[in-house]
């Protein structure tokens, strides 16, 4: 009778490498969980934890060593078939081609011009209303640009929850609002300056600095810090 594959969900909750890595974060895995979890099955009679400690004694607990391991020598162990070899070797190669690139360089807000030109081929041009966020880190440098919402022509809806989630999820420190107005009129509206006052009482519980409001159209751009309307 063939017995199923060892999974690591067969292991006991706390001996999980996923679970683990949920509840304590990957630094708080050992070399032989994380290869673990690349692997994913075991046999019928070892788990996936136990075939990551034979790899690594394979390489004498080094991982240099095992960076450089082919995949003939690693399928020798029995339960490494190729497939598993392979995600073993690419996920090698990725840190390799990590280590051999720089960094990029993120843009820096430095003023009210430096987001407008970020925005200003996703908004300048359409015939409907969209809002947009820049998301920024401690140094002012972009995160992430996000579109928050799409409308009609005289206006779009913004959630509020929309734009903490994205803010939270990526780690921002900083905010700016973007929306633009087909009409080319670039004075803010009633709303515009209510959703202001609400998304900026709303950031500052999250300990979030809303630094700026830009309208924008094919007539320009308005900065509500830069004309002294913000809350």
């Amino acid at each position: 009778m063939e017995y199923p594959a060892f999974r690591i969900c067969d292991l006991a909750v706390e001996d999980r490498p996923r679970e683990k890595f949920l509840r304590q974060g990957m630094s708080s895995l050992s070399n032989s969980e994380l290869i673990a979890i690349l692997i994913g099955t075991g046999t019928r009679k070892q788990s996936a934890l136990d075939l990551a400690r034979l790899i690594l004694q394979l390489a004498g607990n080094d991982l240099h060593q095992l960076g450089k391991i082919s995949l003939s020598e690693m399928e020798k162990i029995n339960g490494i078939g190729p497939t598993k070899a392979i995600r073993i070797q690419a996920c090698f190669e990725l840190a390799r081609r990590r280590k051999s690139t720089t960094p990029a360089i993120r843009p820096k807000i430095k003023c009210s011009q430096d987001a407008w030109k970020l925005l200003d081929g996703a908004l300048t041009d359409l015939q409907h209303e969209e809002f947009w966020i820049l998301l920024l880190n401690r140094s002012n440098q972009i995160i992430d640009q996000v579109r928050i919402s799409q409308g009609g022509i005289s206006g779009t809806v913004t959630d509020v929850r929309l734009i903490l989630n994205a803010a939270v999820e990526k780690l921002a420190s900083g905010i700016i609002l973007a929306h633009n107005h087909p009409s080319g009129n670039l004075s803010p509206s009633d709303a515009d300056l209510k959703i202001t006052k609400k998304i900026k009482e709303a950031a500052m519980l999250l300990d979030l600095s809303l630094l700026d409001h830009l309208i924008l159209s094919d007539q320009g751009y308005l900065s509500m810090a830069d004309d002294n309307l913000m809350p």
